[in-house]
C-alpha cells in the first residue's frame, strides 16, 4: 500500500514489525522499537531488557502489538500478541493489558491508591487526588494485595484528578479493602 506520491504507506489490514530505528522507517509517522522501548523507559522506569524477546507490530494508525516471539512481516492475521500502546495521538496511551502484565515492574509514575481509592479506581470512577506530586499524564494505578503493589490499570492524572481510564471490560467492583 502507498501513501499515493508513492511512499509506503500504512494498511490497517496487515500486521507490520516496528522499524528498529528511525533510519529504518518507511512509513510516515509509524513508531520506531527504539522509540517505544524508550518511552516505557522515560515514562515508567521500564528497562528495554523487559522486551528483549519480543517484537512490536502496528496495525491500523497507531495500534502496537507486542509479540514474544518472531515472525516475517507483513502478517495478515486478526491479532499477534497483544496491544501495549495507542501511538499517533498527541500523548502516547499504554494499554490496561500491558500496564496489568508489566506495571509491577514500573519505577515512574506510579500512583499508589488506597484501599478505598483503588475500588473507586477498578469500578471507573475519577477522583480528586491533590497530594499527587508526580508528573501529569498517563499514570499506572496500583494498590497493596498481600504485601506486593499490584497494578490496577491506566490513569489519566490532569488537575489534581485522576480519571480511571480503565475500559468497560475491565472495570470491576473489588471487595470491600477496608482503609
Amino acid at each position: 500500500m502507498s501513501d499515493g506520491e508513492g511512499a509506503p504507506g500504512n494498511d490497517g489490514s496487515q500486521f507490520d514489525r516496528l522499524p528498529a530505528t528511525a533510519d529504518e522507517r518507511e512509513v510516515e509517522g509509524r513508531a520506531t522499537r527504539e522509540e517505544v522501548l524508550d518511552w516505557w523507559a522515560e515514562r515508567f522506569g521500564l528497562a528495554p531488557e523487559t522486551f528483549a524477546n519480543h517484537t512490536f507490530w502496528e496495525k491500523g494508525k497507531g495500534k502496537i502489538w507486542v509479540f514474544a516471539d518472531d515472525l516475517p512481516s507483513p502478517q495478515e492475521l486478526e491479532g499477534v500478541g497483544m496491544t501495549v500502546l495507542r501511538t499517533r495521538q498527541e500523548h502516547w496511551k499504554p494499554t490496561t493489558t500491558a500496564v496489568r502484565k508489566w506495571g509491577h515492574l514500573a519505577t515512574e509514575n506510579v500512583i499508589e491508591l488506597s484501599p478505598g481509592q483503588a475500588t473507586a479506581f477498578a469500578a471507573g470512577h475519577d477522583q480528586e487526588l491533590p497530594e499527587w506530586e508526580g508528573d501529569w499524564g498517563y499514570l499506572i494505578a496500583t494498590h497493596e494485595l498481600a504485601g506486593d503493589q499490584v497494578p490496577i490499570g491506566v490513569g489519566l492524572y490532569l488537575y489534581d484528578e485522576l480519571r480511571s481510564v480503565v475500559p468497560k471490560g475491565y472495570q470491576e467492583e473489588l471487595p470491600d479493602l477496608g482503609e
